[in-house]
């Protein structure tokens, strides 16, 4: 394989670190601070040009080859930069699914950055057994009627708009009575429950509860019933780590560590370089199929594990090296620890891999 850039791949490099040189320091990077400023970033990086990259050009991309996603991921934290906000599995789902009218209203503004959302699926009672999601949605003559609680919901206090999954047909099978809305989160009816993390952010995550929210019935996305296609494709995108710009942090990271190590390297360091650049050689792959136009469905869960093991090894590698008294590093690993649950946990993505790759029995 040959990994080296063409010449406009590399062209576009050099102009992107010419650009972050100038803004990269002027944003926070983690904790609050970065939560607070994620929707400013998301602009800066569109009037830029570096966002939106491979995205269709009707809605405000520029339908770039993948690999321009993956030379951001790579820039931004060579630079010390902030990631870019992670919206692609949300584009992909409404891109998809949506009509063409719901796509004109809101993809470019969820491309440009001028309106912030949040993906309304996990329950308290339906993470990883997402098809037992409890929250309804009632017709009720041009709207349809929400109850329910949502939880997990990342920017969920500033967030203009929820993509939603709500049962409309309690007596249908699980999967097939689940339908997916566009909700406007300014309204009555829609409670903020900030959530706090062990990490000290408590920002990222929120509780929603729904009581008596209205949506319009032509912001169902898709046919009633049809939720689940909807869900499947956003998670599945969500898995893909060449999608999410984890990579290239792990790598960073564990140099960071490296250079912190003064004699025998601890084991868990050396592991979390093996796995770091595992995971570097799978995104390229990824990524080379990805340009062949295959499309991996199951395989994402594969994908999933393999970033929360590279996740979890080098959080414990920081916690070696710089133990607790590091905030940004023990924060790292205090973290990582949520990478087997959030997306879909391990024990879930095992089970999907044995029914649905490896063909096993219930």
């Amino acid at each position: 394989m040959d990994f080296r850039d063409s010449p406009e791949e590399a062209a576009f490099r050099e102009r992107l670190r010419d650009w972050l040189a100038g803004v990269a320091g002027t944003y926070p990077t983690s904790g609050d601070e970065y939560w607070a400023r994620q929707g400013e970033w998301h602009s800066e990086l569109y009037r830029a040009g570096f966002f939106g990259l491979s995205w269709p050009k009707e809605y405000g991309g520029q339908e770039l080859p993948p690999v321009y996603d993956v030379i951001l991921d790579e820039e931004l934290a060579i630079a010390g930069a902030p990631p870019r906000p992670s919206l692609g599995y949300l584009i992909q789902g409404l891109g998809h699914h949506a009509s063409p009218e719901l796509c004109r209203r809101f993809l470019p503004g969820m491309i440009d950055g001028s309106q912030r959302w949040c993906q309304g699926f996990s329950e308290p009672g339906a993470g990883s057994d997402l098809a037992s999601l409890t929250t309804t949605a009632t017709r009720d003559g041009d709207d349809y009627i929400i109850h329910g609680h949502k939880i997990w919901t990342s920017y969920s206090d500033v967030a203009d708009w929820c993509l939603l999954l709500a049962r409309t047909d309690p007596a249908a099978p699980r999967h097939k009575g689940i339908s997916a809305f566009v909700l406007s989160m300014k309204q009555p009816g829609v409670e903020q429950r900030p959530l706090e993390m062990m990490s000290g952010v408590t920002t990222e995550f929120g509780q929603v509860l729904f009581d008596g929210a209205r949506v319009p019935a032509d912001q169902m996305v898709g046919a009633p019933g049809e939720g689940w296609k909807l869900a499947m494709t956003v998670v599945g995108h969500e898995r893909e780590p060449s999608t999410l710009g984890y990579a290239a942090r792990y790598g960073k990271l564990v140099r960071q560590l490296a250079a912190r190590t003064d004699g025998a390297v601890p084991d868990e360091l050396a592991w979390a370089a093996v796995q770091a650049e595992m995971l570097r050689l799978h995104v390229r792959r990824r990524l080379s199929e990805q340009l062949d136009g295959v499309t991996h469905g199951p395989q994402g869960s594969l994908d999933k594990l393999l970033m929360t093991w590279v996740d979890q090894s080098v959080g414990h590698a920081a916690l070696a090296v710089a133990g607790t008294g590091d905030q940004e590093m023990f924060g790292s690993y205090l973290y990582s620890r949520a990478q087997s649950v959030m997306g879909g946990t391990s024990q879930i993505q095992k089970n999907i891999i044995a029914a649905r790759i490896l063909g096993l029995g219930a």
